[in-house]
């Protein structure tokens, strides 16, 4: 599947990107946000089961109308790495590993939520969603359709073996990532070069429209050339300064600010 093979559906505020894979469709929905989001849902004989949730109101207003003129019943929640929206499709049932659990309750992503709920204000829903089903690593199906739930440091990437995609929190392929020094860097080239081991027709992430293995390969020597510039530099404006000349046209500069403060701790 090209990652440019969709149908383009205009809504409010966001849009949706309907991949067709034949049996099973793929709705990538752009949230528009602040944060950039991106929820994605899995549909396959009017069973749909989301990935992540909306973070604003308005935005889970917005797919829950989608969803519903669409004729699908929800099967179910896949939260991860995204916590925060629990007013969105209530009634439904929640699953989740419990460290991702625990990461949005009260570890890195519970930290999160309560930042952004105090730079939002009323716009973010900031409730926590309640997990009903825990799972485990491995094969579950939801709604008929199969997913190999992969643990992860901080929650758990999610494999799609019909359509052949993968979804993980954050790839961008020319923007910055979050990364926390050189062996969180060493990690994240790891599991890039696994995506392209199993040969992925889809990367699917949070902040991100669908990606393919050719942004992969971009994302791996970005990552390489971050440590590069890191062990040539003494502090992290130095560092901060050499990575911008270096990638000039890059978006999210704040996730730069973060990792030049990982590379760097005074």
């Amino acid at each position: 599947m090209n990652k440019n093979s969709f149908k383009k559906i205009t809504l409010a505020k966001g849009e949706i990107n309907l991949y067709d894979f034949g049996s099973v469709k793929l709705h990538a929905y752009r949230t528009n946000d602040f944060l950039a989001d991106e929820v994605f849902i899995v549909e396959k004989e009017g069973q749909a089961v989301i990935i992540e949730s909306p973070c604003f109101f308005d935005n889970d207003r917005e797919l829950e109308e989608y969803i519903a003129g669409m004729g699908l019943t929800a099967a179910g929640l896949l939260l991860a790495y995204h916590m925060a929206g629990g007013g969105f499709m209530p009634g439904v049932r929640r699953y989740a590993t419990k460290r991702a659990d625990e990461y949005g309750h009260s570890g890195g992503g519970r930290a999160l939520i309560d930042n952004f709920t105090g730079v939002f204000g009323a716009a973010f829903d900031g409730a926590i969603h309640q997990v009903t089903d825990y799972i485990e690593s491995g094969e579950v199906t939801i709604g008929g359709i199969r997913f190999n739930i992969i643990p992860t440091h901080e929650a758990f990437d999610v494999e799609i073996p019909e359509i052949g995609a993968i979804y993980t929190h954050m790839l961008g392929h020319d923007c910055h990532s979050i990364v926390a020094g050189a062996a969180h860097a060493d990690a994240m080239i790891e599991q890039l070069r696994g995506f392209l081991a199993k040969g992925y027709s889809l990367v699917l992430t949070s902040h991100y429209t669908p990606e393919d293995l050719k942004d992969a390969e971009t994302k791996i020597a970005y990552l390489s050339e971050l440590k590069t510039i890191a062990a040539g530099c003494n502090d992290a404006a130095a560092f901060k300064a050499a990575v911008k000349k270096r990638y000039g046209g890059y978006g999210g500069e704040n996730y730069l600010d973060m990792t030049a403060g990982f590379f760097f701790k005074q």
